[in-house]
Order: C-alpha cells, then structure tokens, then sequence
C-alpha cells in the first residue's frame, strides 16, 4: 500500500496534467508489450504491433529489466507529447544525471557494457539510444498517438469537471475507486509495497497514462526535494475504451469537414482540440463573441464539444466524438 499524506498546503496545489509525455508513454509501452499475457484492452495493440520492432528499436528495448526499476524516460527526455522534442532533451540531458538513472537498472549482462558507456556519457551510445527511443515510438505509439491523446485530454477534462464541481476532496475521492481510496489527509494507493510519502508542501500533479492496466506509479526525484511528485492513474478502464485506440486514423482534410459543418465551424472544433476559452476563439477566429457562442452552441448540442467555467472565462473542450470526427474516424 502506498499512503500519501496531505497538508491543507499540499490540497492546495494538487493539479492535473494530460501526460507523461511521448517519451515516457513510449517506454510504458514497451513494458507492456514485454509482459506474457496482457489484458483485453490491450490484446489488439499487441497483435498489431508484435513483430514489428526492428534492430534499431534494440537500444531502448535493452534496457527493460527483468526485475526491478525501470528507466525514468520522463525525468531523461520531458513531459512533451512530441517525441522530436523528447528526443531532443534527451540527447541533452546531464550526463550526471543520465548515469543516476541507469545505474539502478538491472540489464543482462549481454547489454552490460552498452549501458554503461551510456551511463559514462558516450556521444554514439546516447545517439543510440535516442534513435531507438524513435523507433520504438514509430512502431508502438505514433500510429495511435492522436486517439491516445484524445483519451487522455477526457480523463483530464473529467478530472477537471469533478474539481470545479465539489473541489480537490471530491476529485481525490473519485480518481480510481479500485485502485486508490481518499481517507483525508491520506490518499491510499494500491502498491505491490508498503510507502509513506509526506508531500511536504509540495503538491502532486495527477497524470492519466495509456499504457497502464489497474496500477498507479509515484514519480518523483529523490535528489530534489522541491520537485513535485506525480501519480499516475490508468486512462484505459475498460475493452470498449481500448478497443477504439488501435484503429490507425488519419486526419480528415479540411476542405472536407468545412463541407460538413461549416468552414467556421470546422475551425472551432479544430481549436476546441487542445481546449479553448470563447475569449481565445474570437481573437484568433476574427469574429464577435456572439458568433462564437452560437457556433460553440450548435457543436455543442450535436455532442461534439463540452463546455464548463474555469473562473471567468468559459472552456470548450471537443469530445471523443469530435476527436474521432477529426481523426476521421
């Protein structure tokens, strides 16, 4: 059981973010793909993908352990849903701080000395891995990153509903009823380990992640004390939502869905992807407040946007079923 104690300070600056990341997502991912047997939602990804992952995927896939920690690509490579980027940070991460990180990994002894010229800092061994990194993300996660993602920024929009609704008590209490329990000040994880953690002050950060079935990890860095830890909650609960990740889609032109809806009203559905206020839409749309309430309002009424307060401002956010419109589906 992992127990993880609140301050009324901690409460305060509890928050929600949509991921984890390219990179991360793409190491979870592999995880899952390692394991003997796997859960429905995730039996057609698998039989996809299996058999798929060339040499060039061998630098990352080497460093799943059979036991024990795996490699922190969140803390290696950042949090950004682009893996270029990801990719990117990676290359540049400190070397002290890339040896940190593998030095707990327990990898054959095969791949022994490869991982540790990447932990001494080698150019070519990090390229390496940075190239496997990619091509493992091409093959796992790029094909249905879209459709991930879009589950992903629901599970964050419901989040989002349940704190306006009856604040942070009320989301805490309603995160994953089987796997965490609140029981204020403590909120109570399902853990294969006895952990007591003290946030201390310094919050925690919620993230839904895909490749995860019923369990929830503590990320936090143990060399930094003001570093805030996150949790990780499984975005997939269920085989008919996973069964509607693994379709490949590709987006729908726009010339095509400006026929369907509007050229308008294309546009704001587009916007509404990532999340938009109806102050935002107006300015980068060019039109009056007016016309963006009517045409949040038609999208709304035929279920392809949601909208809720955030303060002053009003948030629209498109729906699974406008996400599938858009990654034509």
């Amino acid at each position: 059981m992992l127990r993880i104690h609140f301050t009324a300070e901690d409460l305060a600056r509890t928050r929600v973010t949509s991921s984890l990341g390219a990179a991360a997502e793409t190491y979870y991912s592999l995880e899952m793909l390692s394991k003997r047997s796997l859960p429905l939602p995730f039996q057609r990804w698998r039989a996809t993908v299996a058999g798929r992952l060339g040499e060039d995927a061998g630098p990352l896939i080497t460093l799943l352990p059979a036991s024990g920690p795996g490699l922190d690509l969140l803390a290696l490579a950042g949090d950004s849903p682009d893996i270029d980027q990801a990719v990117d940070s990676l290359l540049r991460a400190p070397r002290t701080l890339v040896r940190r990180e593998l030095e707990p990994i327990a990898v054959g002894s095969a791949h022994m000395p490869w991982a540790r010229a990447v932990a001494d800092g080698d150019a070519d061994a990090r390229r390496l891995l940075a190239a496997g990194l990619k091509a493992c993300h091409r093959v796992a996660v790029a094909p249905y990153w879209e459709a991930s993602r879009s589950r992903l920024d629901v599970v964050r929009a419901q989040y989002a509903r349940t704190f306006l609704e009856g604040g942070v008590d009320a989301l805490l209490a309603a995160l994953s009823p089987p796997l965490v329990r609140w029981r204020p000040p403590v909120l109570e994880v399902r853990y294969p380990r006895p952990v007591e953690v003290h946030l201390g002050g310094r919050g925690l950060t919620l993230v839904p992640t895909l490749f995860s079935w019923r369990n929830c990890s503590l990320l936090y860095d143990p060399y930094d004390d003001t570093s805030v830890p996150r949790l990780t909650v499984p975005a997939v609960t269920d085989p008919v939502t996973g069964e509607a990740l693994w379709r490949p889609r590709g987006p729908v032109a726009d010339d095509a869905l400006g026929a369907l809806l509007g050229r308008t009203r294309a546009a704001v559905l587009r916007m509404t992807a990532d999340g938009c206020s109806t102050t935002e839409l107006a300015v980068r749309l060019g039109v009056s407040l007016p016309a963006v309430s009517q045409h949040t309002k038609a999208l709304r009424d035929t279920r392809l946007i949601t909208t809720s307060r955030r303060g002053s401002s009003v948030l629209h956010l498109a729906t699974v079923m406008g996400r599938e419109l858009l990654d034509g589906h």
